[in-house]
């Protein structure tokens, strides 16, 4: 019997472990250097599909995330939330 979180899946590389194969998987990558997603822009290739998602907003002018305290806009959650440090 498994107990919650045990990580059954053991990287041969270096012997990080995961409770799923799909994370041992992109793990994996570290070591291939495997980068199967490109961007369609400008050909920047990354290893999972949220960090081309992530970079992807770079081709755009979109900036959906906006302070509240000065206006500036981020194109990135994490951007405006280092940023808001300024305001406290």
């Amino acid at each position: 019997i498994h107990t919650v979180g045990e990580n059954l899946y053991s990287c041969g590389d270096c012997g990080k472990s995961f409770t799923k194969s799909s994370a041992l998987r992109i793990h994996h990558r570290i070591h291939t250097g495997e980068k199967p997603y490109s961007c369609g822009d400008c050909g920047k290739s990354f290893t999972t599909t949220y960090l081309l998602k992530r970079h992807s907003a770079i081709h755009t002018a979109e900036k959906p995330y906006r302070c509240d305290d000065c206006g500036k806009s981020f194109r990135h959650n994490y951007d405006l939330r280092y940023h808001r440090r300024i305001h406290t």
